[in-house]
């Protein structure tokens, strides 16, 4: 009887310990999604500043100013890939 015992309460360490380990990746991915989100927000902002600023000093026509801000958000889409993967 001790024996079986003894290797239930094996097997339920077992599970809670892989089942701990999945909860810690999740919250991990979790965060990895908020760091991200908070880039690419992060990053709205800045293209909005470099059109607007763009626009006012008037030196290239809207397209380019256009293309300015496309060119920041693709840097912020990437620096959010290299946080994620």
């Amino acid at each position: 009887m001790f024996t079986w015992n003894r290797g239930f309460t094996v097997a339920i360490a077992a599970i809670v310990l892989a089942m701990s380990s999945g909860h810690s990746s999740a919250t991990e991915q979790a965060q990895q999604r908020r760091a991200g989100r908070d880039v690419r927000q992060e990053t709205r902002q800045g293209a909005r500043h470099t059109k607007q600023d763009c626009r006012a000093a008037d030196q290239k026509n809207n397209a380019q100013c256009r293309q300015d801000k496309r060119q920041t958000k693709q840097h912020g889409r990437q620096a959010a890939r290299d946080i994620k993967y």
